[in-house]
């Protein structure tokens, strides 16, 4: 698997792609977070809520993901201390922020792109794409490069907590993580009220921590400016 996702790595790689000046991304060669200039939240939150999903079983593949071996969220240092400032807003109002994803190394992508290849797997069908044809993921769902390879990008949810912040419940937002359909575009015109102010909720908070969403998952945030918008990392999350 290991050595089929490099493969597709390198090929995507050499793919023309849309960037924000239209330059093809550059793939770094570093190979430790360090060198690659992204942190661990955790080191500026420390009691952040995770559930980094692709580092286990509970994902559209089924099963971990390549290029994750442990379950932490790591992102470019501009893009941790804005998340950081969101989460601490949150709190005076008694929610928090629950992040599913943050850095995804390019080989975690091309992985992604192997799985969507392979027709004959729809274990996950019925929770994740249940209105769609696996053959159709490719493009607007599933991309070739992603621009959580850069390290400025977060899927991540509302929790509302009690008084005392020790139990909290995540909001109703109408669709899970990862639910390839149109309910979970930003602005579904078939969610209920309260799904909706939860959803604006969640985008007004980020907008003014200086997240944009991208429309067709309400869960997912890209900071702007981008720290590094012409280069993607494979360093493995570890």
């Amino acid at each position: 698997m290991r050595s089929l996702a490099i493969t597709l790595l390198l090929f995507f790689v050499a793919m023309p792609f849309v960037a924000s000046a239209d330059q093809a991304p550059q793939l770094s060669t570093a190979r430790t977070m360090k060198a690659a200039g992204l942190v661990d939240i955790r080191t500026l939150v420390p009691h952040i809520a995770e559930d980094i999903h692709y580092a286990g079983n509970d994902n559209f593949v089924g099963r971990p993901v390549d290029g994750y071996r442990v379950a932490k969220c790591f992102l470019q240092r501009p893009a941790a201390e804005a998340l950081a400032r969101v989460e601490r807003e949150m709190h005076k109002q008694n929610l928090r922020l629950m992040i599913w994803d943050c850095y995804r190394p390019a080989r975690a992508v091309a992985d992604f792109v192997h799985w969507a290849h392979d027709l004959t797997d729809i274990r996950t069908k019925a929770q994740h794409y249940p209105r769609l044809d696996k053959s159709v993921l490719l493009g607007d769902y599933i991309a070739p490069i992603s621009g959580h390879s850069r390290g400025g990008t977060v899927d991540l949810t509302l929790e509302r907590c009690d008084a005392n912040g020790r139990h909290c419940a995540a909001l109703d937002m109408a669709t899970d993580f990862d639910f390839f359909d149109v309910r979970a575009h930003t602005d579904a015109p078939d969610i209920s009220p309260a799904q909706r102010a939860n959803r604006d909720l969640l985008l007004k908070a980020m907008a003014r921590g200086g997240f944009h969403n991208y429309p067709m998952e309400w869960w997912h945030y890209t900071l702007e400016p981008e720290p590094t918008p012409h280069t993607i990392y494979d360093v493995i999350v570890q």
